[in-house]
């Protein structure tokens, strides 16, 4: 059992992780869990999900008063550093540009006509004399300037005290000063000329050295003289060098400069980090509450803490930015946390779990065998940085710190999504899933009682309880790996489908148009050859007890027994066609996918699916075939026991509507195996 706060309320509730259970309302039900977890803040532009509470228009006001106080007390203290620091003088000594400037002659410079003073009898909206035009400005900068002055009338009026009021008439003064005006010209001019070098670009990545032992693993097996150039270019000293430097370059650029001290507060050492929180970089990280204290719960890949290292799971906030957070809740400091931007300084209390020396882990790559959507689940543990996705994704595994909740990206959206997602872990969702299959549905007639019983009568009748039940034999995730296969060594192309699906009159179509790129395996056979047929041309003709023997052994992909023979397709005979550089074309039984999948042989999937009854019907209505009703129900029922038992063998699927659009859509697939890496076991490259 896990207890934990509620997220808006002053309670507690218990919560079992692996389901309800003595009568207590689930998901199913309509009640609502509250989360444990709670981001800092939020990657803009995304859909929050959970309690968060508005801002009403008399906190904004509240926070902009605090804001002005604040910045008056920095003005204060500014003037009375400047105050006693006397006049500003320049040391020339003190910079060797500077000094050789001074020891040059005087030059006369020549009368600048934009500097002349300002006509008289002009004067703006209040009062004071309007140089705009007169200065040079833009209509560009006109408008700015003028915004700018606008704003800080808005403000003025909503001040109340004399003395902001004053402040705020001082910077109005200063802005309509001819010094002040001079000097905005020149500054908009000398940016206008620069604009257009602009400045280097931010570097994407810090990892380019990874990248290029990736590239270089697809192309150690290429036969094109470009892979073979692109390899040996980057395996030369030089450009090695070059990425090298790059990484360690753009670690500097990307990672914000964090500073750490450690303090005495209340009596107790504390840490003070400030963090510099940029627009566009969330800082990655959720709270939980313990008691009344805030404690940081998860520290996400991506974000601003994980790049710094000075945020810490376990660490206690004290404050932020000088605001105490004890007592409050979660969502009281996500609220705070989002009207606060550039240095966040934040008092802690260091975790007192050992810290594991930083490394860098390795990225696993996975598809997922299942759909998942954050917003159904009541268990994640933060519902804002759940990662959905379905099934046959690929997931890139950053961390696995959290054996229950990994931290990944899903295949595409790396560029898209700044922080890294959860999703469930392979040993938790393996254990959750085992437990929705060995339960008993005992309330049939109230669905929806529990969550793990959302089932159809159809799945009811096929639930018994079976205590020896594997958690292992649960398909979640399976371990993947990019491969490019080689220009003489293609993989074979399996058609599955069900019957009248068009595998085998797509599978004729290839070989009649192109006969030397595709071929066929020579079967085996225990019956006796035909006049005009030849051992190894049309079978391999064998005897019953070879045949047994090597079916025994595991050497047939598939097999079976018609008209009191034996026949059969080899292992060997698919690697036959592989050796001669053709492409061998497979229509096989889905029970025979295992053998396939478990060989040394690579395939490529493809599920032919059906498309609907209808135009099933009439499809082959055009081959002379009328079936009835509930033979064509019963094939796409079939279908869709193929796609549930076997969908995770599959690597795609066309659904088979039109021929000729299928036969296209069939030969692009195949074409893209030359020239795109493809995802596929880790284990086959082993």
């Amino acid at each position: 059992m896990i207890t934990s706060h509620q997220n808006g309320g002053p309670g507690y509730v218990t919560e079992d992780p692996m389901g309800p259970e003595n009568g207590t309302e689930g998901p199913g039900s309509g009640a609502k869990l509250q989360q444990r977890e709670r981001a800092v803040d939020f990657p803009p532009g995304d859909r929050v999900v959970g309690t968060v509470s508005s801002m009403v228009q008399g906190s904004r006001c509240s926070a902009q008063m605090e804001r002005m106080q604040q910045y008056q007390e920095e003005l204060r203290r500014k003037r009375e550093e400047d105050a006693n620091k006397g006049k500003h003088e320049i040391d020339l000594n003190a910079s060797l540009r500077l000094k050789k400037l001074a020891q040059n002659p005087a030059k006369t410079g020549i009368d600048n006509p934009t500097f002349e003073a300002p006509e008289a009898g002009k004067e703006t909206k209040d009062g004071s004399p309007l140089r705009l035009k007169k200065f040079g400005f833009t209509p560009n900068l006109y408008r700015k300037l003028e915004d700018l002055l606008e704003a800080l009338r808005r403000v003025q009026s909503c001040l109340v005290d004399t003395q902001s009021q004053a402040d705020v008439a001082l910077v109005l003064g200063m802005l309509h000063k001819e010094d002040f005006q001079n000097a905005f010209t020149i500054h908009s001019a000398v940016t206008q000329q620069m604009q257009p070098r602009g400045s280097p670009p931010l570097p994407l990545t810090a990892q380019a050295q990874g990248l290029c032992l990736e590239v270089q693993y697809i192309l150690q097996s290429s036969q094109h003289k470009e892979g073979v150039e692109l390899s040996n270019l980057l395996t030369t000293p030089h450009l090695q060098a070059l990425i090298q430097a790059h990484d360690r370059v753009a670690e500097q650029e990307l990672e914000p400069d964090p500073e750490e001290s450690v303090i005495q507060y209340m009596g107790e050492t504390v840490k003070l980090v400030r963090l510099e929180k940029a627009g566009d970089m969330p800082l990655g990280a959720t709270v939980r509450n313990e008691m009344d204290s805030v404690v940081v719960s998860r520290v996400v890949k991506g974000g601003t803490a994980e790049r710094s290292g000075l945020l810490a799971e376990g660490d206690e906030i004290l404050q932020i930015n000088g605001v105490p957070v004890r007592g409050k809740n979660v969502n009281e400091v996500h609220d705070l946390l989002t009207e606060m931007h550039g240095t966040l300084t934040f008092l802690l209390i260091p975790s007192s779990q050992k810290k594991t020396p930083p490394h860098r882990e390795t990225v696993m790559h996975v598809r997922a065998y299942f759909n998942y959507d954050p917003s159904d689940d009541p268990y994640v543990p933060c519902r804002e940085l759940g990662l959905s996705f379905r099934k046959g994704d690929i997931l890139h595994i950053i961390s696995q710190d959290d054996p229950n909740w990994w931290q990944a990206y899903r295949e595409g959206d790396e560029n898209n999504q700044p922080l890294a997602g959860l999703v469930p872990g392979k040993s938790f969702q393996q254990q959750r899933e085992a437990m929705k299959k060995t339960i008993v549905d005992r309330n049939p007639d109230s669905p929806g009682k529990l969550w793990c019983s959302k089932k159809n009568k159809k799945q009811r009748k096929k639930t018994i309880y079976n205590p020896n039940y594997s958690a292992h034999d649960i398909l979640t995730y399976d371990e993947m790996a990019l491969y490019h296969q080689p220009a003489n060594r293609k993989r074979p192309i399996a058609l599955i489908g069900p019957p009248n699906s068009g595998q085998d009159e797509l599978r004729r179509r290839l070989l009649s148009i192109q006969p030397d790129r595709f071929a066929t395996a020579v079967p085996h056979t225990t019956r006796s050859p035909r006049i005009h047929e030849k051992n190894g041309r049309e079978y391999h003709f064998v005897n019953r007890l070879a045949f047994e023997t090597d079916d025994a052994a595991g050497k047939f992909i598939e097999s079976g027994e018609y008209d009191r023979n034996l026949y059969g397709t080899s292992s060997d005979s698919v690697r036959q066609v592989i050796n001669s550089g053709r492409i061998c074309l497979l229509c096989l039984h889905t029970k025979s996918l295992r053998v396939l999948w478990s060989s040394n042989l690579k395939p490529y999937v493809i599920f032919l699916a059906p498309p609907s009854q209808e135009r099933l019907r009439t499809l082959l209505a055009k081959d002379g075939k009328n079936p009835k009703p509930e033979e064509l129900k019963e094939l796409m029922e079939k279908a869709w026991e193929m796609e549930q038992a076997y969908g995770h063998l599959f690597d795609t699927a066309i659904v088979n509507s039109e021929p000729e659009t299928a036969f296209h859509e069939l030969l692009r697939l195949i074409d893209k195996l030359d020239t795109e890496p493809q995802w596929v076991p880790s284990s086959w490259l082993c």
